[in-house]
């Protein structure tokens, strides 16, 4: 038996006539009565509810306003006999085994969502005989922050004396220190209420003394005796742990074009995706992507022939998900206007809601955050991570010649120079975003800034409301101009002088790519090494000429850095013995470990020697690429082990052997070429510098600088890439002294599209994208596609731009 569902019927015959395979399970899920209490409106058709599309709509098998009774049966084909399910007097026992097991495992959807959510909260044996105190503590409506550490979000208010204090801390950094708990085991008041939650129809109450969220009828006259009128309060945009009331200039409403009436859109490629628990960052990235007429055609236009060869488990293979998901948005199918003489019945019955079509992508999910330890979870991530990480798997999953992430790659030239001999040296590398600086300097309106920052801390300090919001104003030119100034190289060596030197690097454009993609650095760590976003407004241009930003080369006049690598260092003293050179005695390597790194790190609550090892195996390049070293490495055995060096600076053999290191024949640790590789090197460039530096990482990067051109060395000409995401086998790569593959072109762009965050971190908030389709701009918030009234083109994160050919 197969579960094996598809499409449609003749999908499903296909399989058949390529497999054989005759018996499969066809599911139906029917709405059966109103839920008591639930909105009005008729009851929806019935709706197939196929396992293998997964593309439930908003209206049908996710609602709240019905209950569904789910409809089984076998299906034989070539004859499409039918038995109805369960059949034990018709079925062998097998059989019916096989079918129970298939009917109560459960689904992708299913195990996206806890089973919490459905639980009903009981009302607090507190609540009827609370006592509160007569202390005179009014609540502002907004303003908050925690009494004992100023942190201004996840904040609860003790429902006795009108403490507000933080909640607990959250393992993805937000949250606060715990004080409200403390407040608890100190005084004993028991309830508290999470501020941002109040609305009219109630609030987010939690028991300290029952230890789970709980009802309080009496929460209307609890909030009364601290100032507070439920009618007047509003939660919080989309529930999440941003507390502030949000004023009228706020991103939240600018960026989904509240207070406007906006046109609902229907029809091919005005598809939404439902969220399912903080998703937001994929739908986002997959509209944007299936907008783009390459990813169309390399999935959507090659589905039947993805279909033909994909394996007997569809669910396991990237490209069979990626036909899917595009077929679900781009074919019209679960974007379709309510019919007229439904959208009659129900304004004259006063019923009338939009039904939003969709899809929900739970199983498209599931399959490409797979083994990955954050996109897997149903916490916030960051879309520009998400980006790349799919640009990742379609570049290792493409297949033939067609690799429509082309589209996205571009070379860049490093110019790096050494200021005290003035020579210079060029390289380049592989890149898919061009990320550009706020000049925060650069601010046009910086009285206002000022006039602003002096308001809210005095408003702050009389507990009123914060005044309205000035965000400060970046000219585009000046985050260009940032982007395509020298930055200072740390460490540098200078081959010049045989010694370390000051150095500037330069990057500009060896290519241009046929889409081009630009991040505006948001996102950034404050003074307290805290995570924050820079809430700002660039006003990005429609028509984007980055020409001036071409790469030229070596230039006449310059000279430069010798070809040679920087010397081992043998001390004249030495200690001990090396491992595979008899009579070779060197002394113990000096760790230069970044240790500023290493405590940022630790004060996120990795182990202390895990956050040594991340920053050591990265280079010291900084906290941020040790947190990427760190989430993909907290799965194994010795994550916290201590750091073992060899006498070579490299890895120590036996903690190297681990890593997938070989001892004796020089074959560097796969850990150390998985690093550099993951800088844009070629995998043999990776491995030869290792080798050339013994496995010293350090040394192993500037030798790659100094040697710009690899020597020969024999490297396999095929490299199998990771099965593990494709059970596919015609996933052969190619490596050795390929070159990328580029699309060059002219840099003149015009903007298609960009997908904004509102929210405080990459951790929480939401995500949405605006798409220019057929002349006019179209928002994509989930499940909502309307046309835009104002598309916030200041506040975007994240801007793809075309090229304008010439």
């Amino acid at each position: 038996m197969n579960t094996f569902l598809g499409f449609g019927r003749e999908h499903i015959e296909r399989h058949y006539r390529k497999t054989g395979q005759c018996v499969y399970m066809h599911l139906k899920r029917h709405a059966i009565k109103k839920v008591p209490g639930a909105s009005g409106g008729a009851l929806p058709k019935r709706r197939n509810a196929k396992l293998f599309l997964d593309l439930e709509t908003n209206g049908d098998l996710s609602s709240d306003d019905f209950e569904y009774e789910d409809e089984a049966k076998l299906v034989i084909f070539p004859d499409h006999y039918e038995i109805s399910l369960p059949n034990i007097e018709e079925l062998p026992a097998l059989v019916t085994i096989a079918c129970d097991a298939l009917l109560s495992a459960k689904s992708p959807y299913r195990k996206q969502d806890p089973d919490s959510w459905e639980e009903e909260l009981q009302a607090s044996k507190h609540a009827k005989t609370l006592v509160q105190l007569d202390n005179g503590v009014r609540i502002p409506p907004s303003g908050w922050k925690c009494s004992k550490c100023d942190l201004r979000e996840n904040l609860w208010l003790n429902l006795t004396d009108g403490s507000v204090l933080c909640g607990k801390w959250f393992f993805d950094g937000s949250g606060g220190n715990g004080h409200a708990l403390e407040h608890y085991k100190e005084m004993g008041y028991p309830l508290a209420v999470k501020l941002g939650t109040i609305t009219p129809d109630g609030a987010d109450v939690y028991s300290f003394d029952e230890e789970e969220p709980v009802l309080d009828p009496h929460i209307a006259k609890h909030l009364a005796h601290f100032g507070i009128d439920m009618l007047q309060m509003q939660v919080t945009e989309n529930g999440l742990r941003d507390n502030d009331i949000k004023p009228r200039v706020s991103e939240w409403e600018v960026i989904q074009e509240a207070g406007v009436k906006l046109k609902p859109m229907y029809g091919p490629g005005y598809t939404g995706m439902k969220n399912l628990g903080n998703s937001c960052y994929l739908n986002a990235v997959m509209q944007t992507i299936f907008s783009i007429p390459e990813f169309q055609r390399a999935y959507v236009g090659n589905l039947p022939r993805i279909f033909d060869y994909s394996p007997l488990d569809p669910t396991q293979d990237f490209n069979t998900q990626m036909a899917k998901l595009g077929h679900g948005l781009l074919s019209g199918q679960y974007s379709k206007p309510p019919v007229k003489s439904e959208l009659i019945e129900q304004v004259m019955k006063e019923e009338h809601k939009p039904q939003q079509n969709g899809i929900s992508p739970q199983m498209f999910k599931a399959f490409i955050s797979k083994g990955h330890p954050e996109f897997s979870s149903n916490r916030q991530q960051d879309a520009q991570e998400f980006f790349l990480h799919l640009m990742n798997l379609v570049e290792r999953n493409a297949v033939g010649s067609e690799n429509p992430s082309d589209v996205f790659r571009f070379l860049v030239e490093e110019r790096t120079q050494c200021c005290q001999s003035r020579k210079v040296r060029y390289t380049e590398r592989v890149d898919y975003i061009m990320q550009l600086p706020v000049a925060m300097e650069a601010a046009t309106n910086k009285d206002e800034l000022i006039a602003y920052e002096l308001k809210r801390r005095e408003a702050e300090a009389a507990r009123r409301a914060p005044p309205e919001l000035v965000r400060a104003k970046i000219p585009f030119s000046a985050c260009l101009q940032a982007f395509s100034e020298p930055n200072n190289v740390d460490d540098f060596w200078s081959s010049a002088l045989q010694a370390k030197s000051a150095g500037v690097k330069t990057s500009r454009f060896a290519s241009f790519p046929e889409y081009l993609v630009v991040q505006i650095k948001k996102f950034t760590f404050g003074l307290d090494w805290v995570p924050k976003k820079l809430d700002v407004s660039v006003e990005m241009p429609d028509i984007l000429d980055i020409n001036h930003l071409r790469a030229r080369g070596l230039q006449p006049g310059e000279e430069e850095l010798p070809d040679v690598a920087p010397p081992i260092i043998i001390p004249d003293d030495p200690k001990g013995t090396d491992f595979c050179s008899p009579g070779l005695t060197l002394s113990p390597p000096t760790l230069d470990i970044d240790e500023s790194a290493v405590m940022q790190l630790a004060e996120m609550g990795f182990p202390l020697e895990a956050c040594r090892k991340a920053v050591y195996y990265t280079g010291n390049m900084g906290a941020e690429v040790a947190f990427n070293w760190i989430i993909a490495h907290m799965e194994e055995p010795d994550f916290a082990e201590p750091l073992a060096i060899s006498a070579f600076g490299g890895v120590d053999p036996t903690a190297a052997a681990g890593l997938g290191a070989v001892g004796l024949d020089n074959q560097p640790p796969e850990e150390m070429v998985a690093i550099i590789v993951s800088m844009g090197f070629q995998r043999n460039v990776a491995i030869q510098a290792l080798k050339a530096t013994n496995h010293n990482l350090e040394r192993a990067l500037e030798w790659i600088f100094s040697h710009p051109e690899p020597e020969e060395e024999t490297v396999p000409a095929l490299d199998v890439m990771d099965m593990e995401n494709n059970v596919n086998a015609n996933i052969l790569a190619a490596t050795g002294s390929e070159e990328p593959r580029i699309k060059d072109g002219p840099g003149r762009y015009e903007l298609f599209g960009f997908i904004s965050h509102m929210g405080t971190s990459t951790m929480s908030g939401h995500y949405v994208c605006h798409l220019k389709k057929e002349g006019r701009w179209v928002i994509y918030n989930d499940l909502r596609v309307c046309a835009s009234e104002r598309p916030p083109k200041d506040l975007g994160y994240i801007y793809f731009y075309h090229r304008i050919p010439s």
